[in-house]
């Protein structure tokens, strides 16, 4: 799942690289994935002019010439490939647009989970349809936009449950996902099993530099490291997500692992210390 280091880096890259691309020509190959809430996307699209790219948590928003938008949520296997037209169009290819230079943007998604909205954004005058995009509205701050520790708090009261599921919940605070909310809790030394209202103020507070420290640091590496293969996710540097029986980076014993719901938590037993409990 592409998180908000990810988008970040991604984003960045498209208001460089597409700056005044005009989309020649809109492909969809997999019309499960799409829902062209304005108009007809291969209709309406074509000819218009790529204004800027926005993220949203952890989600990417396209904004084009005319007050149209494409708002995409890549969900668990979702990328963007930009490449020369003549590249082989992968099986996994969902949308394509041809974006002028010899150039195309693509989106692809090979379990076809995530998917891309052809909305009004409201920019010349016509209702904006953004409540129409599941889970779009109502995210909370984003987690690399500063939020204090006082907000982080009365936030995080509203909910219970594990910390790491409410980590990743966007209307707690937005763009973290299952890979960084490992990575966060690791570095702020909190078991993913801990309940949220159990939290010391310590950890409270730890937890919350953690957030943004975490994310920023990793949106550097990813400048460096992603180049123009945006569409390749960049995850070796991670402290323990995905590294189960690995050697914990700071204390030298086995990183334990599990899987549910299709979902991996990676953490260290004797670094984060709590039990799993499941009611």
């Amino acid at each position: 799942m592409p998180e908000a280091p990810d988008l970040e880096v991604i984003k960045d890259y498209l208001n460089t690289n597409l700056k005044d691309a005009m989309v020649a020509s809109c492909k969809v190959l997999r019309p499960t994935v799409v829902r062209s809430l304005a108009t007809e996307i291969t209709k309406d699209l074509p000819g218009r002019t790529f204004l800027d790219a926005q993220r949203r948590g952890k989600f990417l928003t396209l904004r084009f010439f005319g007050g149209r938008s494409l708002v995409i949520n890549p969900m668990l296997t979702g990328a963007l490939q930009h490449c020369a037209e003549t590249v082989r169009v992968q099986k996994k290819t969902c949308v394509s647009l041809h974006v002028g230079g010899g150039m195309d943007l693509r989106y692809l998604d090979g379990r076809q989970m995530g998917k891309v909205y052809y909305i009004d954004n409201g920019e010349t005058g016509n209702d904006a349809q953004d409540d129409l995009v599941p889970q779009y509205t109502g995210l909370g701050p984003d987690v690399l936009s500063g939020i204090d520790l006082e907000e982080f708090q009365a936030r995080l009261k509203k909910f219970n449950g594990e910390i790491k599921g409410v980590l990743t919940r966007g209307a707690f605070i937005s763009g973290i996902g299952n890979a960084y909310s490992d990575e966060i809790l690791f570095a702020a030394g909190i078991s993913p099993f801990k309940k949220c209202r159990a939290l010391k103020p310590d950890e409270l507070q730890t937890l919350h530099v953690q957030c943004r420290q975490v994310l920023e640091d990793a949106t550097a590496i990813l400048r460096e490291r992603m180049g123009a293969d945006i569409h390749n996710k960049v995850r070796d540097f991670l402290q323990v997500h995905n590294k189960g029986g690995q050697p914990c980076p700071k204390c030298g014993g086995n990183i334990t692992q599990l899987n549910a719901n299709q979902r991996i938590t990676s953490y260290c037993r004797h670094c984060q210390p709590g039990l799993l409990i499941r009611n």
